[in-house]
């Protein structure tokens, strides 16, 4: 494990599902509710649906392979459309952005006190997510956190999706901040591979659903949740 010098740290940025919030504890069940709706509640259907999108609609478990855990809106409804010929492409990816609105998040750890800490040592926070940006606002806000961070972007914001780094250059650019001086954390390899493209240094999290050993080669530090990030950089 490798970690900055203290005090050279200016921002961090966080992934949104699996490393602000508890991948499985807030997405597992609620996708269950959606592919219900979308099924018209015949849970045959929706077990279909499921397949599609790699979710096991009986053990209501995403498969850790799934391309959705990782993955935009747009690819769930690029997935689920092709069965779903009662529905417009828009008008499915307007449903799988209302529901993922309304999903009860449950936070990683205590977010309040944590994003305290970051920003009263001076460092600057964002959020990247490939979740679309109306229901990262939601879910921010339902936690009472969004107006800790002074960037949030979602893969329909106009900087792309990771893994590509458009939108940590994006951050870079509003804030003048060098990519060396930032961190991004997140669950899974797109996040660590965006953020090593961007030139920030790396840090994985264990709330997701990818493993240490998946995570380890694109990271500097491998910690169970976000609240060990203070620890690693120094902060008192």
């Amino acid at each position: 494990m490798t970690a900055p010098d203290a005090g050279t740290i200016k921002a961090v940025l966080f992934d949104k599902d699996g490393t602000l919030f508890d991948f499985s504890e807030t997405w597992d069940a609620w996708a269950s509710g959606l592919l219900l709706r979308l099924a018209g509640k015949d849970r045959a259907r929706a077990a279909f649906l499921g397949d599609a999108i790699g979710y096991d609609f009986n053990a209501a478990r995403f498969d850790p392979n799934s391309f959705v855990i990782a993955g935009t809106p747009d690819d769930a409804a690029d997935a689920l459309h092709q069965h779903l010929p009662e529905l417009s492409r828009h008008g499915l990816l307007s449903i799988l952005n209302e529901e993922a609105a309304s999903a009860p998040m449950s936070e990683a750890v205590p977010l309040m006190p944590l994003l305290h800490k970051l920003a009263t040592n001076n460092i600057t926070l964002g959020v990247v997510t490939n979740d679309a940006e109306a229901p990262a606002f939601a879910h921010l806000d339902a936690a009472n956190v969004r107006d800790a961070f002074a960037f949030v972007v979602g893969s329909d914001s106009g900087f792309g999706a990771k893994p590509d780094p458009g939108q940590m250059h994006a951050f870079c650019d509003q804030f003048d901040i060098a990519p060396h001086q930032t961190v991004m954390v997140g669950d899974s390899t797109h996040d660590l591979v965006a953020g090593r493209a961007a030139g920030m240094w790396t840090v994985a999290v264990l709330t997701g659903v990818a493993d240490h050993a998946e995570l380890a080669p694109f990271a500097d530090s491998v910690m169970p949740d976000i609240g060990y990030l203070p620890g690693w950089l120094g902060l008192t």
